[in-house]
């Protein structure tokens, strides 16, 4: 009995640690840490908030798991669920990620956007219309034009060209600075970036439209599968992630049908060299089996409940979304310091910024989208619109730089 009280207080201790983190995220104005005046602010306002994330910056989620837990399932199942987030398990996720998404998960409840996740783009578009903006559609940005250093515009497939102040990359920085930057030498601090991380897979996803009598009445909206044992956690492959948009939202679909939203890692290794014909039946082997498995599991006779099916590959992800291999985002290619490598929005070439997964602070929708409002921050800073300070703003830009140089 002491031994349970005993585990169950280290384990209440390591949830009090995401929390303090998640806590301390939340009560501050979150904008770029680059910039000098927001992060001194922030700083004389809350720092006993800001000097828990400096504290917890360069630490890992698996690594503090394992000061307060000793069970091989436990943790385990902590590492199947960085590996949703991060497609690495925990002692490669960053502490200050994880906490993130564990604790947003209950924070405030489960909100889902009537009409799909899709509604969300559609409202920022909107919203950005509405302000002023233009936004081009089939509109395929093959390169990046600088002149005399900095960059100045964007050149598109059809030869248009639009030229600005400031050039905003959402692609990967391995396309950023591999395909749309034309130069000869990888700016000093991607050679770094690449040294600590790695391109992760890429996925490969079955999107079916089923009848609705092949899933039970209390069927959840969304499921991970890993049979046989943990090992296989991180293999092509190995476990199944599981979407039914329509449990939650009936509209998504024909009365009496369900929309499920199949995905798994794969890697474009597996679909390089192939025939057309030799793909499409790739394609059909590897559904019949990731279905075969959920049958299994979760839906006897799912197979004959299919109305409509649509694969699509890693190479699907490079064509439509155009990121190199399809690939998720960047993961480290061993143990990191935390997040310490990861690269913010301002580069080395002037004028030109990066915003995504492949920026702090790294993958995940929220973290994705602390990156872009970090972004917009640091650019109005630039541009005029909100206060800095240049020397200030060089003094942090080399401390920052020496930081990543530690990871």
């Amino acid at each position: 009995m002491k031994r349970t009280v005993s585990s169950n207080s280290m384990v209440n201790a390591g949830r009090f640690v995401l929390i303090e983190i998640f806590n301390a995220l939340n009560s501050l104005e979150l904008k770029s840490l680059e910039e000098p005046l927001y992060l001194f602010g922030q700083f004389f306002q809350k720092p006993l908030e800001c000097l828990t994330l400096a504290y917890y910056l360069p630490q890992n989620a698996g690594a503090i798991a394992r000061k307060y837990i000793q069970d091989p399932q436990l943790l385990s199942f902590i590492d199947a669920e960085c590996f949703i987030v991060s497609t690495v398990n925990a002692l490669q996720t960053p502490m200050i990620n994880a906490s993130m998404v564990l604790c947003d998960r209950h924070f405030g409840g489960i909100n889902y956007p009537l009409g799909g996740v899709g509604g969300i783009a559609k409202s920022l578009a909107k919203g950005l219309v509405d302000q002023g903006s233009q936004i081009l559609y089939k509109a395929n940005v093959t390169s990046i034009i600088t002149e005399q250093g900095k960059a100045v515009g964007v050149r598109l497939s059809d030869g248009r060209e639009f030229f600005a102040k400031t050039i905003i990359s959402n692609a990967t920085r391995w396309d950023t600075f591999g395909k749309l930057i034309k130069q000869e030498t990888l700016p000093k601090e991607e050679e770094n970036f690449q040294k600590v991380y790695v391109k992760a897979p890429s996925f490969l996803s079955i999107h079916m439209g089923v009848k609705a009598e092949v899933l039970p009445l209390d069927t959840d909206c969304h499921h991970f599968v890993l049979e046989n044992n943990w090992t296989d956690l991180e293999e092509p492959y190995g476990s199944i992630f599981l979407s039914i948009p329509t449990i939650l939202d009936s509209s998504l679909a024909p009365e009496g049908r369900h929309i499920l939203h199949i995905f798994t890692t794969s890697s474009m290794d597996d679909w390089k060299g192939l025939s057309r014909i030799d793909y499409e039946a790739k394609k059909q082997v590897v559904a019949d089996e990731i279905i075969s498995r959920l049958e299994k599991k979760l839906f006897p006779g799912l197979r004959s409940a299919i109305d409509f099916i649509e694969v699509g590959t890693p190479k699907t992800h490079r064509r439509y979304l155009a990121r190199d291999e399809g690939t998720y985002g960047p993961m480290p290619r061993s143990i990191p310091k935390g997040l310490l490598g990861m690269p913010f929005n301002t580069t080395s070439i002037d004028g030109l910024y990066c915003v995504g997964d492949s920026c702090f602070p790294g993958q995940g929708v929220i973290a994705v989208a602390f990156s872009g409002v970090m972004c917009a921050h640091r650019v109005a800073a630039d541009i005029g619109l909100e206060k800095k300070s240049p020397v200030l703003d060089a003094m942090l830009l080399r401390l920052l730089g020496w930081f990543r140089t530690l990871a």
